[in-house]
C-alpha cells in the first residue's frame, strides 16, 4: 500500500513512518520542518520503499501529486507546543486550519482515506475527567493564544465529519493526549524531555503553576500502533477517538521522579505561568482520556508503563 504521511519527519510523524515502513508499505511524507527534524528520518533514506518532500501542506500543487498517488492519508502536519502556539499565533491558524482543508479537499477530489490527528486541547478548562469524545468543550478567552489552538483543530474536526457526511469521504479522527518518546524535543513546551535534558546536565527544573496539574503521558509506540488500527478500521470511519494513556502524574511529581531515577542534582524551581507564556496564561488541572471507545472498537490499550517510558526517554538523551 502507498501511504502519505503529513508532518512525517515529526516525533509521531517519524514513529509511524517507522512502523508502516515495517509492515512493508511504501511511505511518502511532506514536512515543513518548522517543529520536524531531518535526523528523525535520516535513518530511513537508504530503504528504497521511503521518500520525502520538504514543503508545506500549504503548497496545494505539491500536495496535489502526493495525494493522488497514495491510498491512504495520516493527517499529522500541524503547528504544535504550547510555545510555539504563542510564539507563532497567525502561522499556527494558518497551518492546522487552511492546511487541513487542503488535505481534505485533495482527500476528496481522489478519494483517499484520511486520518486526522487532532487533540486534547480540544476539552479546554473542562474539569469533567476522564473526557469522554461526546463531551462539552470548555474555553478561555480569545485574548488568550493558546485557545485559538484549541479552535482551529475544532474546526478540524468539523471539516472532517462534514467531508463525511456530506462527501461520503473516509475520515477518522484521532485526539491525541501528552505523546512522548524518543525524539520529541522539549523547547517547543513539551515537559518530559524538557526535564529529562536539564536534569541530566543538573540545571534547574521548571514547574510551572504550583505544579499539582496532573498528565496521563502515553508512550508513542503505543499510540502509533492505535492510529495504524484506527486507520484500518471501517467502523471507525466518521468517528472521534481519544488515544493515550490513563496513568495520572502531577507535573511536580513528575520532576522530582525523573531526577531520582537520573541521579540528577537539579533544584526544582517554582515560575508563575505568566512568566513562562504570557500574561492571563490558563492552564488545565487535569487531564486524562477515557479510552473506552478506542479499545471498544480495536482493542487499543498501552503497553508501557510511566516508569519505562521515562527510561527509554533517558536513555535516548543519554545517548
Amino acid at each position: 500500500m502507498k501511504i502519505l504521511i503529513t508532518g512525517g519527519a515529526g516525533f509521531i510523524g517519524s514513529h509511524l513512518t517507522e512502523k508502516l515502513l515495517e509492515q512493508g508499505h511504501n511511505v511518502t511524507i511532506i514536512d515543513n520542518l518548522s517543529t520536524g527534524r531531518l535526523a528523525n528520518i535520516s535513518h530511513l533514506t537508504s530503504n528504497k520503499k521511503f521518500s520525502y518532500v520538504i514543503d508545506s501542506i500549504l503548497n496545494v500543487n505539491t500536495l496535489e501529486s502526493l495525494v493522488k498517488d497514495c491510498n491512504q492519508v495520516y493527517h499529522l502536519a500541524a503547528a504544535v507546543g504550547v510555545k510555539y502556539i504563542i510564539d507563532n499565533p497567525l502561522l499556527a491558524l494558518q497551518t492546522n486550519i487552511v492546511g487541513t482543508e487542503n488535505v481534505l479537499a485533495l482527500a476528496n477530489k481522489f478519494k483517499k482515506k484520511v486520518l486526522l490527528t487532532s487533540t486534547s486541547e480540544i476539552y479546554g478548562k473542562s474539569d469533567n475527567v476522564p473526557f469522554k469524545e461526546e463531551d462539552d468543550r470548555l474555553l478561555g478567552s480569545t485574548h488568550i493564544s493558546r485557545w485559538g489552538y484549541s479552535a482551529s483543530k475544532a474546526i478540524d474536526e468539523f471539516y472532517g465529519l462534514a467531508y463525511f457526511r456530506e462527501k461520503k469521504l473516509p475520515v477518522v479522527i484521532v485526539r491525541c493526549f501528552n505523546t512522548v518518546g524518543p525524539r520529541q524535543m522539549g523547547q517547543y513546551g513539551m515537559v518530559i524531555p524538557k526535564f529529562v535534558k536539564n536534569a541530566l546536565l543538573n540545571h534547574p527544573l521548571t514547574v510551572f503553576g504550583d505544579g499539582k496539574q496532573s498528565r496521563c503521558f502515553a508512550d508513542v509506540s503505543d499510540v502509533v500502533g492505535g492510529l495504524i488500527k484506527l486507520m484500518n478500521c471501517r467502523e471507525a470511519e466518521g468517528q472521534i477517538f481519544n488515544i493515550g494513556s490513563t496513568e495520572a502524574i502531577t507535573i511536580e511529581e513528575l520532576a522530582r521522579k525523573i531526577k531520582k531515577m537520573t541521579g540528577s542534582k537539579s533544584k526544582i524551581e517554582y515560575i508563575p505561568y505568566d512568566k513562562a507564556y504570557e500574561e492571563g496564561f490558563e492552564d488545565m488541572r487535569k487531564r486524562m482520556p477515557s479510552i473506552d471507545k478506542i479499545k471498544k472498537i480495536t482493542g487499543y490499550e498501552p503497553e508501557k508503563k510511566l516508569e519505562s517510558i521515562l527510561q527509554r526517554i533517558i536513555e535516548y538523551y543519554e545517548s
